[in-house]
């Protein structure tokens, strides 16, 4: 079979190059009874996550050149469930913090929440209405440290109070550091956050807005979390929600991060879906 015509989310051999590693590691560990090493390179099911990730297509439009739905779908979750897109994320986490001369795990960190709208396929039981924003479908939160990369992220459905999202991505912060000591937050969390916090050994603090500014202001060291935000939305799937499982939420973010910090290690890049 002749080689295929790359396509512009394809990862690039340097980008590649960082996360083979793990994929080879996790493939060595994961060998089928007969000893079959399946028909697809791993490669190729990175960059047809990539394309899903840029794209937002279905899985039955990805393109017949690259490894099918079936295939790519049974890596998603096996890596979603096991935590290895986790771990390549993170990876590639400390090595972005360590190329910025910064310790490989944060002391402060930004929380924020997102409201969005849900697919129609979407399970109904997982998504709710953002009585504040007004928006149906679910929410994501994200931790982000000073860099604006991400720490943890939290998907639930939209209805689910901020207070909630904050106290479940301090948990899952601690959970992977014990190096953080403050967490900066805006008015949609309140107290119950600050009393989690503080049972953590963190100091959260609510941001308060100037009441002088009017429309959006972006405020010091909070606004990375929203150039988190916008760097995300560069990823279509990322858009609307169309995963049935909040778990595979979360798992887009850490693909479409993973993506990201990788193209800046390697100052490579790939086009947006507004480019020419």
């Amino acid at each position: 079979m002749s080689e295929r015509k790359p396509y512009k989310s394809d990862s690039s051999d340097e980008r590649w190059a960082l996360i083979e590693p793990v994929i080879t590691a996790w493939k060595a560990e994961h060998r089928s009874v007969s000893g079959h090493e399946g028909g697809y390179a791993m490669r190729e099911i990175v960059n047809a996550l990539l394309y899903q990730s840029r794209t937002g297509c279905q899985w039955d439009y990805l393109p017949h050149d690259l490894p099918p739905r079936g295939a790519v779908y049974y890596y998603f979750a096996k890596w979603r469930d096991d935590g290895t897109d986790q771990t390549i994320h993170d990876l590639l986490h400390w090595q972005g913090r360590g190329e910025k001369r910064r310790l490989a795990d944060p002391s402060l960190v930004v929380l924020d929440t997102q409201s969005f709208h849900a697919a129609a396929g979407v399970p109904a039981g997982t998504t709710g209405r953002d009585a504040a924003k007004k928006v149906p479908g679910r929410k994501r939160g994200l931790a982000v440290d000073v860099l604006g990369l991400v720490i943890a992220v939290v998907v639930a459905a939209a209805s689910v109070h901020d207070n909630v999202v904050g106290n479940l991505l301090l948990d899952r912060v601690t959970a992977q550091s014990d190096t953080v000591k403050k967490a900066l937050v805006d008015q949609g969390f309140k107290n119950a956050v600050v009393a989690h916090g503080a049972s953590l050994g963190i100091d959260v603090e609510i941001v308060q807005r100037n009441p002088d500014q009017k429309g959006f202001a972006p405020q010091p060291k909070r606004w990375v979390v929203e150039q988190t935000y916008g760097t995300l939305s560069w990823h279509r799937r990322l858009v609307r929600d169309y995963e049935h499982r909040t778990a595979s939420s979360e798992s887009r973010v850490y693909w479409a991060m993973s993506d990201v910090i990788a193209r800046r290690l390697t100052d490579t890049t790939t086009p947006t879906w507004r480019d020419a």
